[in-house]
């Protein structure tokens, strides 16, 4: 990976959770890589009253716990705390952010960054207007061709609706140009999210069969075994569907369904991705009932100890129609995958954190061997398993050894841990890594992120408005509503349940 050239990182929010635990521990393992520029500095930002001082020990305290890579070297520690700085303001006045003019200035002239500065929104999103307008007053976004670059990144959620996604966009626009815009979805930095490119695009013996004459249908799960945790608050204003679903999961499906690029560059992937967000079909609100399953996790018991359900969650109000979980049915309106169906799940408080996608690839068009193949039985499939435990399990069907033809499946299994000489990335520390350089491959553009919205805003549209649209309720440490289960029946199909532990030579359903 190449080195980015000189730049100081504007952290605002910077006394928050996201820098300590995720975007400080990330710096830390490109500095340890000699991956960050020669002349570099961190400016955090926010309104607790810190020093410098105060605030190197805060954030090397999340760099020991959190960092991959030296965080007991105590003589790494120390001279990376040396490129920490801190500026306190009150980030909702605009006359502060001359504050952060005059101590970049300062920095700048200390550290010799030549004015390339990357700011990360780490704030709330109530803020993101004011921080972009208060660093536009003070001259700090203005990009010339040759001189200074000025980039941002904005955290999700990028808007609660399509309306205010369209307004925020147009806010920023007004203030940085379309191409110092970096919307991050960790997702996209994970590395078993960008595998999905290669794997399809690299290996000449699965594109041929990527489409709606050997796809049966493909499933995409991201499930969770924690609950809301101490952010009750915030995700009963928000939801599945808005929290993961919007974002993260039709992320991947675009990663998984996209049309081959011209060229493997920002600019042409992500015209590829665009394409897959306008070709969803559009769900009507009398449609919802048929093709969205929402749930919410009741109380349960796992191991002989109970979980509390989601409306005992500090911060959830009592009554809370919030849902916990979704399952969509839907459908890609273009050539290569029209009439396949796509199935997308997430939910909170479920048996184990994964995230994995599914092909399962049409059977046979003559059954010869056994009756399992009458009976619906796929044994080719392709799981493309995204988190924990990274990798590859490709499916199919062998002749059992012995007398006759008993046909059982069989499994070729691959785990990125077994590649022990390769350093895995973080996502935060990829995508910091590829903003400093330029490079917006997996970053969202904002069309992409319109699209998305003006997908998800009916049927969030209809869970708030139309009261007959069931809330089912699903037992913690469950798979979810048995509805889930039931949408697939249709399509002789059903979801892959993953084991707990996903141990190698996990190939198996709970």
């Amino acid at each position: 990976m190449r080195k980015p050239a000189d730049c100081c990182v504007v952290i605002f929010g910077a006394s928050g959770n996201l820098t300590q635990t995720k975007l400080l521990p990330a710096l830390f393992d490109l500095y340890c890589q000699d991956l960050l520029p020669d002349h570099f500095a961190v400016l955090g930002v926010s309104r607790t009253p810190l020093t410098d001082d105060e605030f190197r020990e805060r954030m090397i305290e999340g760099v020991r716990r959190h960092a991959q890579l030296r965080s007991d070297d105590a003589a790494t520690l120390e001279r990376f705390a040396r490129v920490l700085f801190y500026q306190p303001i009150d980030t909702g006045l605009a006359e502060e952010y001359a504050k952060v003019r005059i101590r970049l200035e300062e920095l700048d002239r200390a550290q010799g960054m030549g004015g390339n500065y990357l700011y990360y929104m780490a704030t709330p999103p109530v803020l993101y207007e004011t921080v972009a307008e208060g660093l536009a007053a003070q001259g700090l976004t203005c990009q010339t061709e040759g001189g200074p670059w000025r980039r941002v990144i904005v955290e999700k959620p990028f808007g609660y609706d399509l309306a205010s996604a369209q307004a925020l966009n147009r806010k920023l626009q007004e203030i940085f140009a379309e191409n110092q815009i970096y919307r991050i979805d960790h997702y996209l930095g994970k590395e078993s999210v960008q595998n999905l490119l290669v794997l399809r695009f690299a290996n000449g013996i699965f594109e041929p069969l990527w489409n709606r004459n050997y796809v049966h249908d493909v499933q995409i799960t991201a499930a969770e075994d924690a609950g809301v945790n101490n952010r009750g608050a915030y995700y009963d204003r928000v939801g599945a569907l808005r929290d993961m679903f919007q974002n993260h999961l039709l992320q991947v499906l675009a990663m998984v369904a996209m049309e081959p690029p011209t060229r493997f560059d920002a600019t042409s992937v992500r015209n590829e991705t665009v394409k897959v967000f306008q070709a969803l079909r559009p769900v009507k609100p009398e449609e919802v009932s048929d093709c969205v399953v929402r749930g919410q996790y009741v109380e349960g018991k796992v191991l002989g100890g109970r979980l509390a359900a989601y409306r005992e969650e500090p911060g959830v109000a009592p009554a809370s129609m919030t849902e916990t979980y979704v399952a969509m049915r839907l459908y890609l309106d273009n050539w290569r995958w029209g009439g396949v169906p796509f199935f997308v799940r997430t939910g909170k408080r479920l048996p184990v954190r994964v995230t994995e996608v599914v092909v399962n690839f049409r059977q046979t068009p003559h059954c010869l061997f056994d009756r399992s193949c009458r009976e619906g039985v796929r044994y080719n499939q392709l799981v493309l398993r995204l988190q924990p435990d990274e990798g590859i399990i490709l499916s199919f069907g062998m002749k059992v050894p012995g007398a006759g033809f008993e046909v059982r499946d069989v499994a070729m299994d691959f785990h990125y841990s077994d590649l022990t000489d390769a350093y895995l990335p973080s996502a935060y520390e990829r995508l910091l890594l590829d903003c400093m350089l330029g490079d917006a491959t997996l970053y969202a553009r904002n069309d992409a992120v319109e699209a998305c919205w003006a997908f998800v805003d009916p049927i969030a549209r209809a869970f708030s408005e139309d009261a007959s649209i069931p809330l089912y309720g699903y037992p913690a440490g469950s798979w979810g509503p048995q509805k889930a289960d039931e949408m697939l029946v249709p399509y002789d199909s059903r979801w892959r349940y993953p084991c707990k532990g996903l141990s190698h030579g996990s190939h198996c359903e709970l």
